[in-house]
């Protein structure tokens, strides 16, 4: 399993676009990613929705876990992403 703990750079934390965008890319990943919000349950990383209930925001730190085959690419690709303002990205 792999993990990492990153801070989430949006502005809007990962509501609307950021969620939107770090959904697609996590389903894009070999491995199954999750994500959690301390204190909190963790989600599928794939799921817009899902993303939307943990009520993470600017600044605020979740910790990326992956299981499975490319689990260590998957969740630096994911963590390098939530560390860019997506509120921004073209």
């Amino acid at each position: 399993m792999a993990e990492r703990t990153v801070t989430i750079a949006s502005a809007s934390g990962l509501h609307a676009r950021p969620a939107g965008i770090f959904a697609q890319a996590a389903a894009q990943q070999p491995a199954t990613v999750t994500i959690e919000k301390a204190g909190g349950s963790a989600v599928q990383a794939s799921s817009m929705l899902m993303l939307m209930t943990l009520g993470a925001g600017h600044g605020d730190e979740v910790t990326l876990r992956a299981e499975g085959e490319g689990a260590e690419e998957s969740v630096n690709a994911l963590a390098d992403l939530l560390e860019k303002d997506l509120d921004s990205e073209e």
